[in-house]
C-alpha cells in the first residue's frame, strides 16, 4: 500500500531505546535501501514479499517518512532514506563484527558480507585474483565492492570507517590516528595518446611538449593546486600545471576521451597495457621517470582483533601477490 507522507508526522528528536526496537528491521532497512525494490529485498533476505512489505510499513511509521517513493513507475530513495543508507550499512557491519567477536572464524562457512572501497582502476587490476580467491575460500560470503567516485580529500578517514577496508595510494590525508595500512602493489605511470597524435611520431619529446597539450585527468577537483588526484600530483611534481580539457571520476573512462583527439593523459601501466588494440591508442614513456603509483590497503584499527577481518586483509594481500611484476 502506498503511504502518503502528508499523514506522517516527523518523530520527535529523542533517543530510541534498543529494548523497544525490533532490530530485525535494521537488516530489512539495509536491504530495502540497497535494492530500492521490495521483491528483490525479500529475495536477498530469504523471506516473503509480504513480510518485507509489512516491515517497510513499520519503518515508514517509525521514521515518519516514505523512504521509498514511486517516481515514473520506479522507486527512488527519499532524502531521509539517502541519509539513512550509510548509517544502516555502518551499524549492520558493526553488529556483525560484534557478534562474531570471540568465535572461531571459518571462511568456508561464513555468510558475512565484506565491503571494500577502491577506484575502478584498482578493481580492474586486483579484481580478477581477488574474485577467484574469495569464491574459492568463502563461497557463502558476500563481497560488496564500492567504487570511489571522487577524490576523498580530508574525508578519507571517515570513509575508511564506513567500510571494511579501502585500497588507495598513501596520500597524506590518510595519516589519521586509528587508521592502519599495508602495501599491496606498485604500478608505473605512462602517457596515453591517440595513435595518430603527432607526439607518437616524434623521435623524442620533453616536459615542455606535454605542458602545451590539453589533458584528461581523473579525480581532479576544480579547487586549485596542488590536487590530491594521483595523476595531477605527478604533473605538479614535473612543474606542469596542465590545461585540463576533461575531468572524469573514473580511470577507465580516460581512454574514451583520448582517442581521435590531441588530448593526452597519465595512466597506470597495468590499465594502459590492453588499450592500444582496443581503443586505437598509443602508450608512451614519460620523458623523465615519475614516482611509482603505490597502492595500499587501509583499515580502521578497531578491526585488528577481528579474525574475519584478518582473513580479509590476508586475502587482499595474496590477491596482490598474484599480479605480474
Amino acid at each position: 500500500m502506498r503511504h502518503n507522507p502528508e499523514h506522517m508526522s516527523p518523530r520527535q528528536s529523542r533517543p530510541a531505546h534498543l529494548a523497544n526496537l525490533d532490530l530485525n528491521l535494521l537488516v530489512t532497512l539495509r536491504a530495502l535501501l540497497r535494492e530500492r525494490n521490495v521483491t528483490r529485498a525479500a529475495r536477498n533476505l530469504g523471506v516473503t514479499q509480504p513480510a518485507v512489505s509489512a516491515a517497510l510499513s513499520r519503518l515508514r511509521r517509525h521514521f515518519g517518512d516514505e523512504l521509498l517513493a514511486r517516481v515514473n513507475g520506479a522507486y527512488v530513495l527519499t532524502p531521509l532514506a539517502v541519509q539513512l543508507a550509510g548509517q544502516a550499512e555502518t551499524v549492520c557491519a558493526a553488529a556483525e563484527r560484534l557478534f562474531a567477536t570471540g568465535r572461531a572464524f571459518d571462511p568456508a562457512a561464513t555468510e558475512r558480507e565484506f565491503t571494500l572501497l577502491m577506484a575502478d582502476y584498482t578493481a580492474t587490476v586486483l579484481g580478477p585474483a581477488l574474485s577467484r580467491l574469495f569464491d574459492r575460500e568463502a563461497p557463502h560470503a558476500a563481497l560488496h565492492l564500492q567504487l570511489i567516485r571522487e577524490t576523498l580529500g580530508s574525508g578519507a578517514g571517515d570513509a575508511i570507517r564506513l567500510v571494511d577496508a579501502m585500497v588507495s595510494p598513501p596520500l597524506g590525508h590518510f595519516r589519521t590516528p586509528g587508521v592502519e595500512s599495508a602495501p599491496l602493489f606498485r604500478d608505473r605511470w605512462v602517457c596515453v595518446a591517440s595513435a595518430d597524435h603527432p607526439l607518437c611520431e616524434a623521435e623524442s619529446f620533453g616536459i615542455e611538449d606535454l605542458a602545451r597539450l590539453p589533458w584528461v585527468v581523473p579525480y581532479h577537483r576544480d579547487d586549485g593546486y596542488p590536487s590530491a588526484a594521483p595523476a595531477t600530483r605527478q604533473l605538479t611534481a614535473l612543474g606542469i600545471r596542465p590545461r585540463i580539457a576533461v575531468r572524469v571520476e573514473s580511470y577507465r573512462a580516460v581512454p574514451d576521451f583520448i582517442a581521435g583527439t590531441r588530448r593526452v593523459a597519465l595512466v597506470p601501466e597495468r590499465l594502459a597495457a590492453p588499450l592500444p588494440s582496443a581503443h586505437g591508442l598509443r602508450t608512451l614513456d614519460c620523458p623523465i621517470p615519475l614516482d611509482p603509483l603505490e597502492e595500499h590497503l587501509w583499515w580502521d584499527a578497531s578491526h585488528d582483533e577481528d579474525p574475519a577481518h584478518s582473513w580479509l586483509r590476508d586475502l587482499v594481500a595474496r590477491a596482490a601477490a598474484c599480479l605480474e611484476p
